[in-house]
C-alpha cells in the first residue's frame, strides 16, 4: 500500500487564512473528503481529476456518519491513493481528528496531520480580541458546550477565575446554559462575554455585553457556527468598544 491521508485543517472560513501546505496538498491529492465548514473556495486548487466527497454534518440537516468517514479514508489509501481529509478550522481542536488519527492507525494507513488555524484563534483575532492578556489573562480555556443540554452537563467549576478567558465552541444554543453554568461556579454576571458567529466569513457578526445577557446577545447574531469568548479581555475587543460608543444599554455599562 502506497496511499496515505493527510488530515488538514482548513482554518475557521476564510479563504486567505488557509495555509501553504494545505494548499498544496489539496492540488495534489487523488481524493478529497470535506467538511461542511470549510472555505467557499477550498477546493478551486483540486485536481480536475480529483474525487470529490462531501462528508459534512450538521444538526437536523445533511449529515455523513464518522463511520462512513472512517471507512472511505481507509479503502481509498488502501487502494494506493492520496487522500486529502480536509477539516475545518484545526483538526485536534473538536473536529474529531484524534478518532480519524486512531482509527488510521489502527488499519496501517500511513497518516500526517497538517495543522490549520482553529475557530478561537482566527475569528477573535477578527474581533480585535485578545485571547490573553498580561497581567490580566494568564489562562486559556478551549471547552465545547456542543452537548451541554444544561448547566449541569459541563463542568464549570474550573472556570470562575476572572484571569481565565474561556472560549466555548458550539455554543450558540447552548448560551443559557453556559452562562447558568458559569455563574453559578462563581463567574461574576457582570463579566464582559462576546458571541461571535460566522467568524472570518463574509456575513460574520459579533456582539458583546455581560454574562448574565448572554441569551439575548446570543439571538442576536443569528445562525452559527458561533463562539462564546468570556473574559475580562472582551472589553478590549472591537464588538464591545463599538457598543460602547453606541451608547449601549446597561447590559453593557458594568
Amino acid at each position: 500500500m502506497n496511499g496515505r491521508v493527510h488530515l488538514v485543517g482548513a482554518g475557521p472560513g476564510d479563504p486567505g487564512l488557509l495555509t501553504t501546505r494545505a494548499l498544496e496538498l489539496i492540488a495534489a491529492a487523488d481524493v478529497i473528503l470535506y467538511d461542511r465548514l470549510i472555505p467557499s473556495t477550498a477546493l478551486d486548487g483540486a485536481r480536475a481529476d480529483a474525487e470529490l466527497l462531501f462528508v459534512g454534518k450538521e444538526g437536523g440537516g445533511e449529515s455523513v456518519a464518522q463511520e462512513q468517514t472512517e471507512a472511505l479514508m481507509v479503502q481509498r489509501a488502501q487502494e494506493g491513493r492520496t487522500v486529502v481529509r480536509l477539516k475545518g478550522g484545526d483538526p485536534f481542536v473538536f473536529g474529531r481528528g484524534g478518532e480519524e488519527l486512531d482509527y488510521l492507525r489502527r488499519h496501517d494507513v500511513p497518516v500526517i496531520v497538517v495543522p490549520g488555524i482553529t475557530a478561537a484563534l482566527g475569528c477573535a483575532a477578527e474581533a480585535g480580541l485578545p485571547l490573553t492578556l498580561r497581567n490580566e489573562a494568564t489562562r486559556l480555556c478551549l471547552v465545547t458546550a456542543h452537548l451541554a443540554a444544561d448547566a449541569q452537563a459541563t463542568d464549570w467549576s474550573g472556570l470562575a477565575d476572572p484571569r481565565t478567558t474561556v472560549v466555548v465552541y458550539m455554543g450558540l444554543a447552548a448560551a443559557p446554559a453556559v452562562r447558568n453554568g458559569l455563574i453559578a461556579a462563581g463567574r461574576d454576571p457582570c463579566t464582559p462575554v462576546a458571541v461571535l458567529a460566522r467568524g472570518t466569513r463574509p456575513d460574520a457578526a459579533s456582539v458583546a455585553g455581560r454574562l448574565d445577557a448572554l441569551e439575548a446577545l446570543a439571538a442576536q447574531v443569528g445562525e452559527g457556527p458561533a463562539l462564546i469568548v468570556v473574559g475580562g479581555v472582551v472589553a478590549h475587543s472591537d464588538p464591545w468598544l463599538a457598543a460602547l460608543a453606541a451608547h449601549a444599554p446597561q447590559e453593557i455599562a458594568a
